[in-house]
């Protein structure tokens, strides 16, 4: 008998996968010039050189058995100590190696990091608007996830509301900073508050509350906007990276977990993590991927094009009369629905003017949509006239 679980799940597609579903199909009908899809969060600049070169490079010169056989159950050990140097430096941390756990992406950094400090009877809180695939990654756990809802004049923290969902099945605060959809940076006076709040809380339950991070936007930050690195505001956090964006490599899969050296079982958290890859067949990305990012941890692709269709895309939009809270880093932009069904405005843009964009329910925020704007900056020109057109459309 198939599992019923995962056989229910086939029935609740992700709903940004559903409008690239149908962007692809109307320009396989209609031709791609019909077509404008912001749905997704591919990167659209390549990779920078020195990682094609330092790929390159290992297939030129390395010991093919090493560079294709398996990779230690931790990950590689010059790979760990990269990251860990690198944190150090430029952030004022303390890793070692030991706290590094190579993951395949952020998806897989942050499965595991729930897996190892949240478990049935417990709740994990994140905060509106948040990736939807949270979901899976906490349920997958025997928790249950809480979502505080947002505070949609600044997408920053709505502490008021946050306060209220505490008790103490809390185990565990996933925040995602930059943040997908709305692209707003936690100023450090939020993550002060956050982690002053989360102190008093774990002294009053008797218990650890941990901090997850859901990092993959960390360098796409815009000029001018402060970075705070979150780990270091608080001891018992775990932060969860991926190279996809800041190098434009998804494809390859390619994370780590990064656990504050100062956190209570630091020392335990990473071989937990080799456990739970023995539940999931996560057992490590690939060898090769590992090696290949030591050299680029400090380096990103050319993101500067963000920045300008950022920029270029607010400026037309609010000119319009959309309101939106201007993005401080990342490649989304999440305006005000000029309907309040985010849904329905979403599909008529869609089917009448192949204007593909994301409802904002999917991440907890009806009434507003995303724009994913990691395309060609003709592409945001040539969009512009269309965002107007949407703003009549019945």
């Amino acid at each position: 008998m198939i599992s019923s679980f995962y056989k229910e799940m086939t029935g609740k597609e992700s709903v940004i996968r559903q409008f690239f579903d149908y962007s692809r199909a109307r320009a396989a009908e209609m031709g791609p010039d019909s077509v404008f899809n912001f749905s997704i969060g591919n990167p659209s600049v390549p990779a920078p050189q020195s990682f094609t070169d330092a790929v390159i490079r290992l297939m030129q010169e390395k010991d093919p058995l090493t560079l294709h056989g398996y990779s230690p159950t931790l990950g590689q050990p010059s790979t760990k100590k990269a990251i860990a140097d690198s944190l150090n430096r430029r952030f004022g941390m303390n890793y070692g190696p030991e706290h590094i756990f190579p993951t395949s992406g952020a998806a897989g950094a942050i499965a595991h990091a729930l897996r190892c400090v949240a478990g049935e009877g417990e709740t994990v809180i994140t905060f509106a608007p948040y990736f939807p695939e949270y979901i899976p990654y906490v349920t997958g756990t025997g928790a249950s996830l809480r979502v505080v809802p947002a505070d949609t004049d600044s997408f920053q923290i709505n502490f008021e509301a946050f306060l209220e969902m505490l008790d103490p099945t809390v185990a565990a605060v996933l925040i995602n900073t930059p943040n997908n959809p709305s692209g707003i940076v936690y100023t450090e006076a939020t993550i002060r508050k956050l982690a002053e709040i989360l102190t008093e809380k774990q002294k009053e339950y008797g218990h650890e509350i941990f901090l997850i991070t859901d990092e993959p936007y960390r360098e796409l930050v815009f000029s001018g906007v402060e970075h705070p690195f979150v780990s270091a505001y608080y001891d018992n956090s775990i932060c969860c990276y991926s190279f996809s964006k800041s190098i434009s490599v998804p494809g390859e899969r390619i994370g780590y977990v990064a656990v504050n050296p100062k956190a209570k079982d630091a020392d335990a958290i990473v071989p937990m993590c080799g456990q739970v890859s023995r539940f999931t067949g996560h057992n490590c990305p690939s060898s090769l991927m590992q090696l290949a990012v030591e050299p680029v941890l400090e380096e990103t692709s050319d993101i500067s094009i963000y920045e300008t269709n950022a920029n270029l895309l607010y400026d037309a939009l609010t000119k319009m009369g959309y309101s939106c809270v201007k993005p401080m880093g990342t490649f989304y932009m999440f305006p005000k629905s000029p309907d309040p069904d985010a849904n329905s405005f979403c599909w008529r843009a869609a089917k009448e003017l192949g204007l593909i964009i994301v409802p904002g329910d999917s991440f907890a925020c009806p009434g507003h949509f995303r724009i994913s704007y990691c395309v060609p900056t003709e592409q945001i020109e040539k969009a512009i006239p269309l965002f107007e057109k949407a703003l009549t459309l019945q």
